[in-house]
């Protein structure tokens, strides 16, 4: 097992905003299926990944991470929505609530470009890359909502190594969305991310989503688990 790396807390008084902003690079805290980095490719080079009904066109700076950390994010991961890449429910987090097993989800840093971030977040709303995301307000306050749609909220965790770590959510709360199971092959890629960023055996990682809201009552952990031994 890998053991992930610890957060800094953000330090919003003036001198350290100034000296994060403005944002250029950046760690991305995927804790979904772009854990896997096979799926997080067709992101940054375009493609479709295993599984996936949906092609993209990729980032304009297609380059892989310049570098990969394990990371916990406070909070709970869930499905809900219907995808119309994966066809199951979507992985989103909620900041703000506590898992019943503990009160953090396991997450993989990817150290990107402000415009890899950009495209990605583009790309996840099904809109054409090709413009910078304005991040002060995120890196300042924790939180900006960009827009109305399912991954528009950004969220800022904290820091590692001085770069902010922002991810993209819901803007609604886990509490007031109707669960949905995921699909098989979105399941197999957030099970493989967990496996290759945090080191866990394929039972752990299994029996953590199996638990997650969407997940519970729908995938039991030897299902998921079972996922991993088939190919793609």
């Amino acid at each position: 097992m890998t053991r992930p790396r610890r957060l800094e807390a953000l330090d919003d008084s003036p001198e350290a905003v100034r000296r994060r902003t403005p944002v250029r690079r950046l760690w991305y805290a995927a804790y979904g299926s772009n854990m896997h980095l096979d799926r997080l490719t067709a992101y940054l080079a375009g493609g479709r990944p295993a599984g996936g009904l949906r092609s993209y066109p990729g980032c304009r700076d297609p380059r892989g991470p310049a570098r990969m950390a394990p990371v916990m994010l406070p909070g709970l991961l869930y499905f809900a929505t219907t995808s119309e890449v994966w066809t199951g429910g979507r992985a989103f987090y909620d900041p703000d609530a506590t898992p019943t097993r503990g009160g953090e989800l396991p997450s993989r840093a990817y150290l990107l470009t402000l415009s890899q971030f950009s495209d990605i977040a583009a790309q996840e709303m099904y809109r054409e890359p090709g413009e910078d995301l304005d991040l002060t307000e995120a890196v300042t306050r924790g939180r900006a909502r960009i827009g109305p749609g399912r991954y528009e909220t950004l969220v800022c965790a904290g820091l590692l190594d001085g770069y902010p770590v922002l991810t993209f959510t819901a803007p609604w709360s886990s509490r007031d969305i109707t669960m949905n199971a995921p699909s098989a092959a979105y399941l197999r890629h957030i099970a493989a991310g967990l496996v290759a960023s945090h080191g866990w055996s394929a039972r752990r990682a299994a029996a953590y989503l199996a638990g997650c809201p969407g997940a519970d009552g729908h995938w039991t952990a030897p299902e998921i688990a079972a996922l991993l031994a088939c190919p793609p």
